[in-house]
């Protein structure tokens, strides 16, 4: 019996299916440097009732701004740290660009806004005035920020979810832009104290062991094969990988029993 080669096309075209089936279908680029998101179709025409929260939630973008800006300039002229200095004057100038949205905001609401920052901002300020070394301004500098950004969160998701404002929407969207950048800003110093950063609170009890209620975007998910839980696309592509594999191998039995 008579060994006949496996011709080269089909074994490029096996090697290249299988490639492409491992190859990541999306690719990485770096987030933009400008924090403001681009234009989202969102209205700001003041349009819609003005909550408590929503007036609560103006005054403290205000506030965030009234203590970061010093805060970030401090930072650009005292840190011996090139990488804190760039860190301080990029904070400080993104935020007066969130200073000046927020303050269109409140003027078009009629919401009154505070001129200097709270008792525990300014004590924040005085505490990186008086640091004792470079490197004890950073560390203070880099934690308090990172803290204040972190706890800002929570208040930004709730009105970006529940508003009925347009203009307080829109602004939650463009806060929200700002804070994850100053967020990662702050982090590259590579200094940030997780450890001393608040912890999240405990998941709340179900209420009831109920069945699922299913709505028509899981029926048209569970017919459609999309977001299936437990299925992700590794499962899928290795399942196809091994699949093609049994076809490399049983067409190499086939041409070789020629």
């Amino acid at each position: 019996m008579r060994t006949r080669r496996i011709p080269r096309w089909l074994v490029a075209t096996l090697a290249l299916s299988l490639a492409f089936m491992v190859t990541p279908t999306g690719v990485a680029h770096a987030e933009p440097v400008v924090p403001v998101p681009p234009n989202t179709g969102l209205t700001d025409k003041g349009a819609g009732v003005v909550s408590a929260a929503d007036r609560d939630f103006v005054v403290k973008v205000r506030l965030a701004g009234l203590w970061e800006v010093p805060a970030g300039n401090m930072a650009a002229e005292k840190s011996e740290n090139p990488t804190i200095r760039k860190i301080g004057a990029d904070i400080a100038k993104q935020h007066e660009s969130l200073d000046a949205l927020d303050r269109a905001v409140a003027a078009r609401l009629g919401i009154m806004l505070p001129n200097k920052p709270n008792g525990d901002q300014q004590a924040w300020l005085n505490e990186m005035k008086t640091a004792a070394t470079p490197q004890q301004f950073d560390q203070i500098f880099i934690d308090r920020l990172r803290a204040a950004h972190g706890n800002i969160f929570p208040a930004i998701a709730t009105i970006r979810g529940t508003t009925r404002n347009d203009s307080v929407r829109k602004l939650a969207q463009q806060t929200n832009q700002f804070v994850m950048t100053h967020m990662t800003l702050l982090e590259s110093s590579g200094i940030v104290d997780y450890a001393a950063l608040p912890t999240a609170p405990a998941p709340k009890a179900a209420a009831g062991q109920g069945p699922v209620p299913i709505d028509n975007q899981m029926l048209v998910s569970a017919t459609s094969g999309e977001n299936i839980p437990g299925l992700s696309n590794t499962v899928i592509l290795l399942v196809l990988a091994a699949a093609l594999v049994v076809g490399v191998v049983t067409t190499m039995r086939i041409f070789r029993a020629r």
